[in-house]
């Protein structure tokens, strides 16, 4: 018999504030993955990778870099994370809960949705993977009170940024151990040799040798099956060592903070106008002085990798976490305001579609920059990748509302619930 609890979320009972966050966090987050899609893997650690033509040769190039670093790197990804933290709460607790087993499906399907983003779409960026994985441990926690989720969230992120601080002292040994051997290998023990390995290793994965940035991008500008046979190596690895090592830690934390703050009833804009003008401030004020100084310490190396690998700095969750906070804020505050509400409108609608809208993402992506279409991967500037994400923004909001005025869920969330509750909703409004 089937649990009669076990019904999707109606459209009446969702929270209008949450749907406008997911919709401008998704938004955000394509500033950051169109790096990854439409230029060198390498290029997101590595700003100056095109020595030639890049950040330090067109000031454009380094004002693009610097403002979307300063602005939103990791901080939409953090939002993103919040809120599907929060929609953890909505799913497994109170009068519409799902038990574990709808719960389990619910994200096992998703799961499927990010292995097909990952391996059939083309974006090993895909973060569909590691919510899933991270899904199923939070489920665990769903009754845990606000003050034991913040305690859980700030224990991980000790934890977390611990490990890579304590990487970063070990490859600033490994880097200088390698410049030594380089200089004079007789000189090299076996300890000197070592810690070199340490910094080869590291920079394998993410340094590229000059004069061999055309290797990757020939290889995903041909064909379909061959830029899949690529694009799958990257993909596995991301999976086996990227999200165990990286990216699922970072989930926990952003989503353990969600649920906290959405039991606290901050997400639903029900605090007063001052409240969020107050987090956007701090927030704000936080998040621009530590990022502004880490673009600057990046700037000043000269582009290293250890200053503008994000993760190695110990400051890097604190910036983000005050940029989140500050956009949340800005966010909350407008969705008080009923001035804004055609922009609430398009963006919930792009929220409430948040997963079609994610993966059509990737298929322009796939289109504008594999094999598969136009093999535009490596070929234009950083700046010139954000008229190209402007577009898709204005697509999305224009599409997205359009989609739901007729329809009730968008494609693939109405496929999502079809595998998951076992049955298939009406897509169609009633007319």
């Amino acid at each position: 018999m089937s649990n009669p609890r076990a019904q999707p979320v109606s459209e009446a009972d969702r929270i209008l504030s949450l749907d406008v966050l997911r919709g401008f966090a998704l938004l955000g987050i394509l500033l950051l993955n169109i790096v990854g899609m439409g230029m060198h893997s390498a290029s997101y650690f590595s700003p100056d990778l095109h020595a030639a033509d890049g950040i330090s040769e067109l000031p454009i190039n380094l004002a693009v870099w610097a403002t979307v670093d300063v602005l939103f790197e990791g901080a939409m990804r953090a939002l993103f994370s919040m809120l599907f933290g929060a929609s953890i709460v909505l799913l497994a607790t109170g009068r519409s809960a799902r038990g574990a087993p709808m719960f389990y499906r619910r994200n096992a399907w998703l799961l499927a949705f990010g292995l097909v983003d990952a391996y059939v779409l083309f974006w090993t960026g895909d973060i569909l993977v590691t919510y899933a994985l991270a899904g199923f441990v939070l489920f665990h926690f769903r009754n845990a009170s606000p003050r034991k989720l913040l305690i859980s969230a700030l224990v991980v992120l000790v934890l977390h940024t611990g490990f890579f601080v304590g990487w970063k002292y070990s490859l600033e040994i490994g880097q200088q151990a390698a410049v030594e051997v380089a200089s004079n290998p007789e000189l090299g023990g076996p300890g000197a040799l070592e810690m070199a390995e340490v910094w080869y290793d590291f920079e394998s994965n993410f340094v590229v040798p000059p004069g061999t940035e055309a290797v990757e991008l020939q290889q995903r500008r041909a064909s379909y099956p061959d830029a899949f046979l690529f694009n799958a190596g990257k993909a596995t690895e991301m999976i086996l060592v990227s999200i165990p090592t990286l990216l699922l830690w970072d989930a926990l934390i952003m989503m353990l903070i969600g649920m906290a703050l959405f039991k606290q009833s901050i997400l639903d804009a029900s605090k007063s106008t001052g409240f969020y003008i107050k987090l956007m401030v701090i927030g704000f004020g936080t998040g621009l002085a530590i990022n502004s100084w880490e673009v600057y310490q990046a700037a000043r190396s000269g582009f290293q990798l250890l200053e503008t690998f994000p993760y190695l700095h110990w400051t890097y969750h604190l910036g983000r976490l005050g940029m989140a906070f500050g956009w949340m804020g800005l966010i909350l505050f407008i969705c008080r305001k009923s001035y804004w509400a055609k922009a609430r409108h398009a963006l919930a609608a792009v929220g409430r579609m948040a997963l079609s809208n994610y993966l059509m993402h990737s298929v322009f992506a796939l289109v504008l920059f594999s094999g598969a279409g136009f093999a535009l991967v490596g070929e234009l500037e950083r700046w010139m990748l954000y008229p190209i994400v402007a577009t898709i923004w204005v697509i999305q909001l224009i599409v997205s509302p359009w989609w739901l005025s007729r329809f009730q869920f968008g494609p693939c969330e109405w496929l999502w619930r079809s595998l998951s509750y076992g049955r298939i909703p009406a897509l169609r409004r009633s007319p």
